[in-house]
């Protein structure tokens, strides 16, 4: 006997893909597990394809199974932004764009996108998270965020990436360290310092090119603490626990006592870039992009 495949099918599919377990999936659903198996037998059924090898206790997913899990991934992400879409014409809103972003982004490239883009584009509802580069490259790929604003040089294959800022480094130092714009000589003098470092989680690549400054100054830095926010830098430097290496950019903060030293002198850069998810069918998305 043949059953339609329904929305629900979908849902209880992607449970057990996810979980890879029939019991766990099924206490995530709230229902039994012996109901949950005949879903997925019925679903199987009516496309006519195995999803999932059972070995003993282990599920694996087949490669139908794989393709399926990624495109009904897809599917009911889009799905679910229509109908958030659709909630936001009933308010008055044409549309919503989720926004990712590390922290130097929001001391220019934002505000000044932002600002553009309202003078034609009022209705529109702007959702902004301050988010680590991994993290965003997940959001998009999950179409929990639109678009990203990353320091990276490389993102996976569904995303496309345009670098639109490319900066130098500064030196973050206490605002009374002997050392000033004026006295500063090279890297070097600061072998024997403490340095506070963005996370190499926070960009792998990111991290890579800051210990590149230090390897053409001929020391390896002595790192007191790794973050991924520039305000805990900021205020571990301010109360005299080391120095750091940040993108020009953040050097417009304010609010600490910290003074910058802009390398400009050294041959590495920072860029910062745009990505998104090619697959992604926000039409404010591709206002945006071309505005960039």
């Amino acid at each position: 006997m043949k059953h339609q495949i329904e929305l629900r099918h979908l849902k209880y599919f992607l449970a057990v893909a996810e979980e890879l377990h029939f019991r766990k999936a099924a206490e995530k659903l709230f229902i039994s597990q012996p109901g949950l198996s005949r879903q997925i037998k019925q679903m199987e059924d009516e496309l006519g394809v195995t999803l999932f090898e059972r070995h003993n206790r282990r599920v694996v997913l087949t490669k139908v199974g794989e393709y399926l899990k990624e495109e009904f991934t897809n599917q009911l992400n889009t799905l679910s932004h229509t109908l958030e879409n659709a909630k936001l014409f009933e308010t008055g809103k044409k549309g919503a764009l989720k926004i990712g972003y590390v922290g130097s982004a929001m001391q220019d490239v934002i505000p000044n996108l932002l600002l553009k883009f309202e003078k034609n584009n009022s209705d529109i509802l702007f959702n902004l998270k301050e988010i680590d580069n991994q993290k965003q490259i997940k959001d998009l790929l999950s179409f929990d965020l639109d678009i990203g604003f990353v320091r990276l040089e490389r993102v996976p294959r569904n995303l496309e990436i345009k670098s639109i800022l490319k900066e130098n480094f500064c030196l973050v130092l206490p605002k009374n360290h002997k050392t000033n714009q004026e006295n500063y000589k090279n890297l070097g003098e600061f072998k024997n310092e403490s340095f506070i470092l963005f996370d190499a989680k926070y960009s792998a690549s990111y991290y890579e090119k800051v210990m590149q400054i230090f390897d053409d100054c001929g020391f390896t830095p002595l790192v007191s603490h790794n973050t991924i926010h520039s305000s805990s830098i900021f205020k571990l430097v301010e109360n005299g626990f080391g120095v750091s290496i940040v993108p020009k950019s953040l050097a417009k903060k304010r609010g600490y006592k910290i003074k910058f030293i802009e390398l400009d002198k050294i041959q590495q850069k920072t860029t910062l870039s745009v990505i998104w998810n090619q697959k992604n069918g926000n039409p404010i998305l591709n206002d945006v992009l071309r505005l960039l």
